[in-house]
């Protein structure tokens, strides 16, 4: 599994004209599945996103998590992520999970940042043509592996 992170003040995802998720301050978490992938490193993304210590604090550090913060998480599945580039001008997605194991994989990690976070995750729709719009806060961007990668 792969994710970026992205600290926003706010972000939202449309699909076909209509808004399915948006955010105020929070992340936006753009995550791609391998076929490999298992609740096992869904749990650890999802705990260390929101722990994750990228939210300044009264001294303008980067000391507080999204959890500390209150804010929200926007997720959006982006199988591009696992893009391998490495040969030629056209990337092969051979590595990233198929809809028959990426979708019940990234309704998992919904839950799983629900459960951690208390609160609602907004999301996009897994395999629509999306537009993503967003507020970077920063600009903070992290990507972050499980640890099998």
């Amino acid at each position: 599994m792969r994710v970026v992170l992205q600290r926003v003040r706010q972000a939202s995802v449309t699909v076909d004209g209509r808004i399915t998720g948006q955010i105020g301050p929070g992340l936006l978490v753009l995550a791609g599945f391998a076929p490999d992938d298992d609740t096992k490193s869904l749990e650890w993304i999802a705990r260390k996103l929101v722990q994750l210590r990228i939210f300044s604090d009264e001294e303008g550090k980067m000391n507080r998590s999204v959890q500390d913060i209150q804010g929200q998480v926007l997720v959006v599945s982006q199988f591009t992520l696992l893009a391998d580039a490495r040969k030629g001008n056209r990337p092969s997605y051979i590595g990233a999970a198929p809809p028959p194991i990426a979708i019940p994989l990234y309704e998992e990690f919904v839950r799983l940042l629900e459960q951690l976070l208390g609160q609602p995750v907004p999301t996009g729709e897994f395999g629509a043509d999306m537009q993503v719009e967003l507020l970077n806060d920063g600009p903070v961007t992290i990507v972050l592996d499980s640890p099998e990668r």
